[in-house]
């Protein structure tokens, strides 16, 4: 695997960090700016949707430039967001600070996801996606815990400054060891757009959206399902996650893995196993070891599906796959965020804290029903015997499409 793609992986260790980092502080920065929780969980929201809504305007404004100057511009907006966060002297500027941070997370992703992918063999295109992704993976692993730790000793203000230490050393591994690959020749916005008309790729992002949405049904309410329901002490939801993280590195080798091997097999056994496992979360969370096995399996198989997803969506648009791989990065928070607000409905509604385990598992279930409709219409649609036509000066001649071994 080439070094460049320990700057990709750096860098997106750096959003990955900031994204979820937030979600450990919140007391901390709201009691510092006077406002309530709830009031405070916008600076998760906004995030969310900052990176939902950036994604595609961030990656067309950078149509007229090098794939390498883009990543660096979006670096740098990373660094001037979370500096803006460390900073804040009032809650609307802290939030300002959450919504510029997230402009460069889908278009990093997505943009990082093409270099990566062409700095790499054909088939090992998967691979080199995971280990882009092995940053955001270790971010929940490492960054979380230790940010929130620094935030909760010397400051959150201090964890969105080191954030932004680590955005510059993305920026400067960018800047020395990612190739400034060639701008594609003819791609023009229309050609991004006319990948959208490819149900392929709908398919893959509706996947992408209900498949992480069953995972984050269930994480977005583990501090109160763990504390309330499986017993464990509010310091014990931190290591909980270390596990969720460890899970989720875990899940994003193997779908590397597997990926370039057998994509649509990968995706049937983790969003089946998915749905799963959180159906039976709701048994499992009563149980304190079986919770921590659950949580970890959950991190595992929800992030199995990323480099498969990611790269359905880069070959299915592979004539100008730049806005369509952005895009689904923002599925993912599209994902996260509408599971949150159905984890929500049903915990007012009455039914427990548990209740959200099954809104994710029929959003896994129902992934799992997209990929199956998914690979019968590819099946429809590929002939029964694959040929290549030589054109020659007079008729076309047709020969038998070679099986590679």
């Amino acid at each position: 695997m080439p070094l460049a793609l320990l700057a990709l992986a750096i860098g997106a260790f750096g959003i990955g960090t900031t994204e979820f980092v937030i979600m450990g502080l919140l007391p901390e920065v709201a009691g510092d700016f006077g406002v309530s929780i709830p009031t405070a969980g916008f600076l998760v929201t906004g995030y969310a949707l900052g990176v939902v809504l950036g994604a595609p305007l961030m990656t067309v404004l950078g149509t007229k430039i090098s794939r390498k100057r883009m990543l660096m511009l979006l670096m740098r907006l990373f660094i001037a967001g979370n500096l803006l966060s460390a900073v804040a002297p009032v809650f609307g500027v802290m939030l300002a600070g959450r919504v510029v941070a997230s402009l460069a997370h889908g278009a990093f992703f997505g943009i990082g996801s093409v270099v990566a992918a062409e700095l790499v063999a054909p088939e090992k295109k998967a691979g080199a996606i995971a280990m882009m992704f092995t940053g955001l993976t270790v971010a929940n692993v490492v960054g979380v815990p230790l940010g929130t730790f620094v935030g909760q000793t010397l400051g959150w203000r201090m964890t969105f400054g080191l954030v932004a230490a680590l955005g510059v050393i993305g920026l400067a591994g960018v800047a020395k060891l990612v190739p400034d690959l060639p701008k594609p020749e003819g791609v023009r916005l229309r050609h991004e757009l006319a990948a959208f008309r490819n149900v392929q790729v709908l398919l893959a992002m509706a996947m992408t959206v209900l498949g992480f949405g069953g995972v984050f049904a269930a994480v977005t309410y583990l501090a109160p399902m763990m504390t309330d329901v499986a017993g464990y002490a509010d310091s014990s939801v931190t290591w909980l996650l270390v596990l969720f993280g460890l899970g989720m590195v875990a899940g994003n080798l193997i779908g590397g893995k597997f990926a370039d091997r057998a994509p649509m097999p990968l995706l049937y056994i983790s969003l089946g196993a998915l749905a799963v496992v959180l159906a039976l979360f709701t048994l499992t969370a009563h149980n304190k070891i079986a919770a921590a096995v659950t949580i970890t399996l959950i991190g595992a198989l929800g992030f199995a599906t990323v480099p498969p997803l990611q790269k359905r969506v880069l070959d299915q648009a592979s004539g100008a796959p730049t806005l369509a791989s952005a895009v689904n990065i923002g599925a993912f928070n599209l994902g996260n965020a509408l599971s949150a607000w159905l984890g929500g409905i049903v915990i007012a509604a009455g039914l427990g804290y548990t209740a959200p385990n099954w809104v994710g598992a029929v959003l896994a279930g129902s992934a799992l029903v997209l990929a199956i409709l998914s690979a019968v219409l590819e099946r429809r649609s590929t002939p029964a015997a694959p040929s290549l036509v030589v054109t020659t000066g007079t008729a076309p001649i047709e020969q038998a499409t070679p099986v590679h071994h």
